[in-house]
């Protein structure tokens, strides 16, 4: 059994962290007052004024990380948006009362946490602060998925599965704003959502093929780009829905990692590239250059409002479980978001 967090020392300054003394379900989270976390050279203070929920998240909590320090905190979170209270000596570019938001190593389910310079952004002056926390993991990780990995180009084609969900519908939104054509499979009730971030055809992964939807749409030509968060269930057909030329980005495994045919033959004669991407796992130093290359493209996108944060629900920080039980239910649309000392839905 983990051991459980130690109350902080009396002298130290506190605040309100959701933790947990146990692997499980929604129920173990709780709010506890543990140590404010101290400000590294590189570092920025931030009072969170909303922390974005990823179903990273939900793994740390059942277990798949054990107890892993990641970075900047072994507490659970990995973004947030806030304003800066205290800067370390060596940060550059950022001020006390800034607005910022980005991603952290650890530590974002706290009314504090601390952040390497180099992977925050500063929040443009158009966009709601709250708002913020719904934009730098779910935008990022669509960025590096589409532009970095993939290089999509304008009149390229691309099929975005789990188009409903945080990475999915920011993912939509920015290979709209990037001039592609965009194939996107959801729940059919989530179809007016998705065709709203700019989808130009929905497939209900329910009741409909998605390989048969994109060969009987291009002429079987299939699409340039397939960025894929299910897995195993879908290798196969995503590979066989590919152009001449085209790139596969595996981004998450929703329908497991076991049992997945990769048909080797569509992948030589079509001059087939795949990748697989996470970001929670990665160097600060990879994670520092995906966040600038996405802030230097897209972050005027941000401001004008040609790309928006989508958020589904706002909780409590304490109300923590809830959230959990939200992501999980599947019901969800865009980013679920905690809010220290906010009153939620």
């Amino acid at each position: 059994m983990p051991a459980p967090t130690l109350p902080p020392a009396a002298s130290q300054p506190t605040m309100q962290a959701i933790v947990f003394d146990d692997f499980g379900g929604p129920e173990v989270l709780v709010a506890r007052q543990i140590t404010a976390p101290e400000v590294r050279p590189h570092d920025l203070l931030v009072r969170n004024a909303a922390i974005g929920v990823n179903r990273a998240d939900l793994s740390h909590r059942k277990g798949a990380y054990g107890r892993a320090y990641f970075g900047d905190a072994d507490t659970m979170g990995l973004e947030i948006a806030g304003t800066v209270v205290e800067v370390g000596p060596q940060v550059r570019g950022f001020s006390v009362g800034d607005r910022v938001m980005g991603i952290v190593g650890g530590g974002a389910y706290a009314e504090l946490s601390r952040i390497d310079h180099r992977m925050a952004m500063h929040v443009p002056a158009g966009l709601d602060l709250i708002a913020a926390g719904a934009v730098a993991e779910v935008f990022v990780t669509a960025h590096e998925a589409l532009f970095h990995l993939a290089r999509l180009q304008p009149g390229e084609s691309v099929l975005i599965h789990a188009a409903a969900g945080g990475v999915g519908s920011a993912a939509v939104q920015l290979a709209h704003a990037a001039g592609a054509r965009v194939f996107a499979t959801a729940g059919g009730d989530k179809r007016g959502a998705v065709e709203g971030f700019g989808a130009d055809v929905c497939i209900d992964y329910r009741s409909e093929d998605f390989a048969a939807v994109v060969a009987e749409t291009t002429g079987g030509q299939g699409v340039d780009v397939v960025i894929d968060f299910i897995g195993a269930p879908y290798l196969e057909r995503n590979v066989r829905s590919l152009a001449v030329g085209g790139r596969l980005v595996a981004v998450g495994l929703l329908g497991g990692a076991q049992g997945a045919a990769l048909p080797m033959d569509a992948v030589l004669y079509r001059h087939l590239q795949i990748f697989g991407t996470v970001m929670k796992s990665r160097p600060p130093e990879v994670k520092q250059a995906m966040v600038q290359r996405f802030a230097q493209r897209w972050l005027p996108a941000l401001a004008d409002g040609r790309i928006r944060p989508v958020i589904d629900s706002t909780y409590p920080l304490a109300e923590a479980a809830q959230a959990h039980r939200r992501m999980e239910s599947g019901l969800s649309v865009g980013k679920i978001l905690l809010l220290p000392g906010g009153t939620g839905p």
